[in-house]
């Protein structure tokens, strides 16, 4: 088999067990035509799964349900039995125990992929309120997943050739202005670099900044972070890296203008200035990826969506792109590993070693 696209082993976590999370893995994986390019395992238990199958009852899943890794079958969907427990499920409802369930979900699966059993971790949306405890402190995935790997990572959402990253994540408002540094934008921007040309197989990528205020600041009338930070940080990076840098860009019109399509990635200033221009040109194909992370982890761009659980309305489009969005960076890295033995790709994988410290 050609090692640089094996058919790669995806662990799915079933996020809130009150949540549309079990529904759209349950509508993605019953296509067998993906047992084509993936060996599936969702981290659950078959009692959560099955209960979840008769809320889908044109969606009869078949699966192989293991409690050792070594009872994976590359012909089924498999079943990783994380708990055995009877637990009262109820769709739509905020609990304890949709959330408790979705950590013992994520523990396991996470600690697969430290150990190499799965290729690709596909998280399924959880709620960041019911999830908090004295072992889980963390705002969502992303720092938790940073925490157990303990390495710099950065939100990229991504969807075809539309890319958007960001300096300052699940920070409120009045936070935001501290958390934009020329040290985090730097930081931000070696990531987002070293992501486009590792995980998408970009060479030389075209990246953007927007600006912090409106009107990027008018020249300092509104605000002087673009004078005093985001411009100076531009320019460091560029001197230290040679690299295709432009901004900071007024972000409504840079959106309205559909000037991101001349751009391999979109470095913004804070999570709702990058998210919602994303998810409303993304529409249902938008795919979260934490990148700097030495495992590949993709997941749908959306949440719990309580409003519609368990009525089998959940669109599962999002989570069947974070899949094909997994295999396709496992790919790159994979090939970017053999390529980089070439001497003539060195010059330019010189900037993935250069790390970001002033």
């Amino acid at each position: 088999m050609d090692t640089q696209h094996k058919k790669h082993i995806i662990g799915f976590t079933c996020g809130d067990l009150n949540g549309i999370g079990l529904e759209i893995i349950i509508k993605t994986l019953f296509d067998i035509r993906l047992l084509e390019l993936c060996t599936p395992i969702i981290f659950a238990s078959n009692k959560v799964v099955n209960y979840y199958k008769k809320v889908l009852p044109d969606y009869n899943l078949s699966f192989n349900s293991i409690k050792s890794f070594d009872k994976i079958s590359e012909k089924q969907v498999n079943v990783y039995n994380c708990w055995d427990d009877d637990v009262e499920i109820t769709p739509g409802i905020l609990n304890e125990v949709g959330g408790l369930y979705a950590i013992k979900s994520l523990h396991a699966a996470t600690q697969a992929a430290k150990d190499g059993t799965i290729d690709v971790l596909v998280t399924a949306p959880i709620h960041k309120k019911n999830v908090q405890s004295n072992t889980f402190n963390f705002t969502g995935h992303t720092p938790y997943l940073q925490h157990v790997f303990n390495t710099e990572v950065l939100m990229l959402m991504t969807a075809a050739n539309f890319k958007v990253a960001l300096v300052s994540e699940h920070v409120p408002i009045k936070d935001v202005a501290a958390d934009i540094s020329i040290f985090n934008i730097n930081k931000k921007l070696t990531l987002l670099y070293q992501s486009l040309v590792k995980d998408f197989g970009i060479d030389k990528p075209k990246i953007a900044v927007l600006a912090l205020n409106p009107h990027s600041g008018d020249e300092g009338l509104v605000g002087l972070e673009e004078i005093t930070i985001i411009v100076p940080a531009i320019a460091q990076f560029k001197a230290k890296n040679n690299a295709v840098i432009m901004g900071p860009f007024s972000a409504d019109a840079f959106f309205a203008q559909g000037q991101y399509s001349a751009f391999d990635g979109v470095l913004a200033m804070y999570h709702d200035q990058g998210l919602i221009p994303f998810k409303s040109l993304a529409i249902s194909e938008g795919v979260n990826f934490t990148a700097g992370l030495p495992i590949v982890r993709t997941s749908p761009d959306h949440g719990v969506a309580f409003d519609i659980a368990g009525q089998n309305k959940a669109d599962n489009l999002s989570l069947l792109e974070a899949i094909y969005v997994g295999i396709d960076i496992a790919n790159a890295r994979n090939t970017y590993k053999v390529n980089f033995a070439n001497p003539l790709r060195k010059m330019s994988a010189q900037i993935l070693a250069n790390a970001v410290d002033e």
